[in-house]
């Protein structure tokens, strides 16, 4: 995954007198930490990170922030904060990485094979509970995504997080839990689910409040 480059400028105070005059300026408020150094306090052009804060992607993409610090440095996304009303980035926080250290990056998952998928073939539907899933790595292998092949996949066929094939060097994180991924779902039990569904919300609806 190639990096990329966000220009930053420092901020000389902090709290939230002086983030809504960063936000009046264009800027986005920002915290780098990480890698035994002290915190540090930034803002980044909103048009900037605009390009990048709603991809899929985004909590496992490598940036170098320039205009602060050393050049070079590398950092992934760690939390973001948005608008309430108009979606916009309004803080974000960056961790900082160490050469030759790994990180814990969130990662898109992606499908490929569905025709290869008996299944699926046969009017199935793929039931997705989990459209990213937790990895460490070293920043530099970070993948785009983590695919899942769909071959030979029958009715009722299950994908956990530890049934994921992944490529060297890369891991889950230890102690996380083996949660369902997807699942083929036969079409009579997908539409008995999703009427089950539908009438516990009409139930929930007519049910007065105590």
């Amino acid at each position: 995954m190639a990096t990329v480059i966000l220009e930053a400028k420092g901020r000389k105070s902090v709290g939230t007198g002086s983030a809504r005059a960063a936000r009046r300026e264009g800027c986005v408020p920002c915290v780098v930490y990480g890698d035994v150094q002290a915190p540090e306090s930034i803002c980044i052009c909103k048009d900037l990170l605009g390009r990048y804060v709603h991809k899929s992607n985004f909590f496992s993409t490598v940036f170098e922030i320039n205009g602060i610090g050393k050049k070079g440095q590398k950092f992934v996304a760690k939390d973001i904060q948005f608008h309430p009303v108009t979606d916009n980035p309004i803080h974000i926080d960056f961790l900082r990485v160490g050469k030759g250290s790994n990180v814990t990056v969130r990662v898109p998952i992606s499908f490929v094979n569905e025709q290869a998928s008996p299944g699926i073939k046969m009017g199935g539907v793929l039931n997705v509970l989990v459209h990213e899933i937790d990895i460490v790595c070293d920043p530099d292998s970070i993948p785009d995504t983590i695919e899942i092949d769909l071959t030979g996949f029958e009715f009722h066929h299950t994908v956990h997080a530890q049934d994921v094939k992944l490529s060297e060097g890369i891991t889950l994180p230890s102690g996380g839990k083996n949660f369902t991924i997807a699942t083929v779902v036969a079409p009579t039990l997908m539409k008995k689910e999703d009427e089950m569904a539908a009438a516990a919300t009409t139930e929930a609806a007519a049910t007065p409040a105590k």
